[in-house]
């Protein structure tokens, strides 16, 4: 990589050689990926950089040499001014971490905690935006960041005021594809939209729209390049104006707004030279995260103004292969690659493939996943291997291509313009970057680096079911706590949270009897939502005749596993119908009269029941557990505190509602979370999402089923009126192939079918993201029969393995027990 020639240091000679001897200790400490962010002067570099390959430990370092050069600079004069480093992070986790690695290594350069900055993105984008509130259009003191809740709130409202609005249009959708005008069907279409396809279509437009720097009147100008009977783009197109709306009539900003406000401030000449003469670089961490806007405001950032024209002063780190959040939010892998092809043409990519967490087994299959996904979606020859596929439905190859590769000129990005990489970015059918993880050196600094695997290190079953599932992973949990419980670390990670409850409600007694801690990270998250649950509770006593509230606690119903799942559109289209049938009404199949008698007992309680004892009840009746049962009575306390003098169903509405709403319900968190997951002598069941940039020394992945991983897009039946596909996938994949510079958008079946691709692709991208987090021991398993889903986990049936798991299993023979 070409580089700067190095300043000859005119410091006092005796400290310019001590901190030249640290800097170079420092830099001799790093693998050789690392080195090469050492070793940056100015410009743009790429790293990418496999799981374990120590992306934190290698920015910190390179970010507290860059430090030191600019100390450097300034002693000598070069400088008129010294600069910051702004380092980004995706959580504010990863930056009180990366924070306290930079400080570490500063005092080693015997260099004070100092001159440079840690932000998430989002507060990066804040910090600009309230320093300048005459440019950025937020004036903090007024305006108040949206919470999840209120923003579903805001959809609601939205979707009721687009229907009054567009009643043909509104109309063209009830009738779908097919319709007889029959008055019954008619209701539960219009509760299906109203209350899921509508919604969903404009939480997910709106978020990869605004987070892409897309307004409502340019999604009307993309629907002119569409020709669906529906108009879906001129739907959201809206759906998205009337949001806006809201959000400006009541003063609200989403986080999307914050990424907006700043770059309307680099949008002034004045205000961005002021903005980048504090700054000299910018690193970024998980770059593969990041949506086109968020790059575009970190490379202004990090351009010098006074050569506007040279390439930005930016490292980006990241790893393609771990992007497992793209299908719901608009960070996108492909722009990541695209930039990391572009640095290389130039020399400036640097490789992180060296990882010391895992046991060599453990890498090699990890390494073999990687192959055999790109392998079977970009060869052909995949179809052949009906073995490999699983024995459920055949997928076929899929190739997607949705731009060609551009010019790759280095011009810094001027404000109004796509992020660099954003106009035309290159995606190859291949879900995975090929990068294998390779081993580190034998003289590697990292202590216990690729360590000695436990048993096989990699251990591979097919149980009968999963009960049998359990009783094996059980067995092999004892079997591991018993040598040294307090010195090892345990996880088992699950694809869905309804997977979680049923193992630790299942494992629960098994690690009472050994004296093992069980830490279910879902049972916390399922805590905060009890003021939650008993809002809709309650909503419906206070108003059982609207359909809206009565969908919704029969939503909380078949969540909580009370009532089996089925069509809640079709009941709750009618309510008096479905509360108290009359003799002339159809008679109601079991699963409905069991959903209408619990109902009931909700309302006799509201007319026999006091107040106060109202919240109690009502936890019971969900059959919370003792820490819910907990939550709850903590909650009816508060509550009946706050309504003491003016007690009514309203005024205890309105409590609840601004617990919700404001979210001051949260438990207070005395200890770092991932801490907690991580924690010595404790078996954790933690999701796959939740589970990365952790390791533990034993990972557990029971349930590697073909229905999950890589799962099938399914359409619920409840909205197949309209067709074979979703409203807001086929819009999201329209949105993209405009911002990946297609010359005309998908039709709807090409766009369903680049969603499926999509989601394939970070399906597998998940797996190997779990594969990943152990170091001495992976324990996988697909059961025989399992449940298609688990909200009936007592319903079983024969199920597939995850495609690439018969693959493992022939690719390591000596792991199948």
């Amino acid at each position: 990589m070409p580089q700067e020639p190095t300043v000859k240091e005119s410091l006092p000679s005796d400290l310019s050689s001590l901190r030249e001897t640290a800097i170079l200790n420092i830099r001799n400490s790093l693998r050789p990926g690392q080195q090469q962010m050492a070793d940056w002067h100015s410009g743009q570099l790429a790293v990418s950089a496999v799981p374990g390959a120590g992306k934190s430990t290698g920015m910190a370092a390179a970010a507290a040499i860059a430090i030191a050069r600019q100390y450097q600079r300034s002693a000598l004069g070069l400088s008129e001014r010294r600069r910051q480093l702004i380092v980004v992070t995706f959580t504010r986790s990863a930056a009180a971490n990366i924070k306290a690695k930079i400080r570490k290594n500063l005092k080693e350069l015997s260099l004070p905690p100092s001159g440079f900055v840690v932000y998430t993105l989002h507060g990066l984008a804040l910090n600009i935006a309230s320093r300048h509130p005459d440019l950025s259009g937020l004036q903090l003191e007024n305006v108040t960041l949206i919470t999840p809740t209120q923003g579903h709130r805001f959809i609601r409202t939205a979707v009721e005021q687009w229907i009054a609005r567009h009643p043909e249009r509104y109309s063209r959708l009830i009738e779908g594809i097919q319709f007889d005008g029959e008055e019954t069907e008619r209701l539960r279409r219009q509760s299906v939209l109203r209350t899921e396809i509508l919604p969903d279509l404009a939480t997910t437009v709106i978020h990869e729209a605004k987070s892409s720097g897309l307004l409502p009147e340019d999604l009307l100008r993309l629907s002119e390049q569409t020709l669906d009977e529906y108009g879906i783009l001129r739907v959201a197109a809206g759906l998205y104006e009337q949001y806006q709306n809201l959000m400006r009539s009541r003063d609200f900003i989403d986080y999307d707004d914050m990424i907006l406000a700043a770059l309307r401030v680099l949008e002034n000449e004045s205000a961005r030279r002021i903005e980048q003469n504090q700054v000299f670089a910018v690193f970024e961490d998980e770059a593969q995260d990041s949506s086109p806007l968020q790059t575009k405001l970190l490379e202004i950032l990090a351009t010098d103004p006074n050569n506007p024209n040279q390439p930005p002063n930016l490292i980006r780190v990241g790893d393609p292969n771990q992007a497992i959040n793209s299908t719901f939010t608009p960070a996108d892998p492909i722009y990541f690659r695209q930039f990391c092809e572009d640095c290389n043409i130039q020399n400036r990519l640097a490789t992180m493939d060296q990882a010391g967490r895992s046991s060599k087994i453990i890498i090699d299959a990890a390494n073999f996943v990687l192959e055999w996904v790109n392998s079977f979606y970009g060869n052909a020859k995949g179809q052949g291997d009906k073995e490999t596929r699983g024995q459920g439905e055949q997928l076929s190859p899929l190739s997607y291509s949705p731009g060609q590769a551009q010019g790759t000129a280095r011009q810094s990005p001027q404000v109004g313009e796509p992020a660099h990489g954003a106009a035309s970015p290159t995606l190859t059918s291949s879900p995975f970057r090929p990068q294998k993880i390779r081993l580190v050196d034998s003289d590697d600094p990292q202590t216990d680096a690729n360590p000695q695997p436990v048993g096989r290190g990699l251990e591979i079953y097919t149980p009968r079911d999963i009960n049998h599932t359990v009783e094996l992973l059980s067995q092999r949990v004892v079997q591991l706590f018993s040598q040294d419980a307090t010195s090892i670390s345990a996880a088992i990670l699950v694809r869905e949270n309804r997977q979680g409850r049923w193992l630790a409600e299942a494992l629960s007694p098994i690690c009472k009897e050994h004296k093992i801690i069980l830490y279910d990270v879902g049972e916390r998250d399922r805590h905060s939502h009890v003021p939650e649950e008993i809002l809709v509770l309650l909503q419906f006593c206070d108003r059982p005749h609207s359909p809206d509230y009565l969908k919704a606690v029969l939503e909380v119903f078949v969540e909580r596993q009370l009532i089996p799942t089925q069509d809640l559109n079709a009941l709750a289209s009618v309510p008096e119908d479905f509360l108290y049938p009359g003799p002339l009404s159809a008679p109601q199949p079991e699963p409905a009269q069991k959903a209408a008698r619990l109902c009931r007992s909700l309302l006799r309680a509201r007319l026999e029941l006091p107040l106060y004892q109202l919240i109690p009840f009502l936890a019971l009746t969900l059959n919370y557990d003792q820490a819910e049962l907990a939550t709850a009575d903590k909650l009816a306390e508060r509550v009946n505190q706050q309504i003491a003098g003016n007690t009514s169903m309203g005024t205890m509405l309105g409590v609840l509602s601004e617990i919700v709403s404001s979210e001051r319900f949260e438990p207070v968190e005395t200890e770092d979370l991932e801490a907690r997951y991580t924690r010595r002598g404790q078996l954790t069941i933690i999701t796959m999402h939740k589970a990365k940039g952790l390791d533990w020394d034993y990972v557990f992945l029971p349930f590697l089923h073909e229905n999950l991983i890589p799962g099938r897009f399914w359409v619920p039946p409840q909205s197949q009126f309209l067709g074979s596909f979703t409203l807001s996938e086929v819009a999201r994949a329209q949105i993209r192939a405009n911002l990946h510079g297609q010359s005309t958008l998908p039709d709807i079946t090409q766009a369903w079918e680049q969603a499926k691709y999509l989601k394939t692709a970070e399906e597998y991208r998940l797996l190997y993201v779990a594969m990943t987090r152990a170091k001495r021991l992976l324990w996988m398993s697909a059961a025989q029969k399992a449940p298609f889903t688990w909200s009936k986990p007592e319903n079983l049936q024969s199920s597939a393995p995850c495609p690439v798991f018969p693959a493992l299993k022939r690719q390591f023979p000596g792991c199948v027990l």
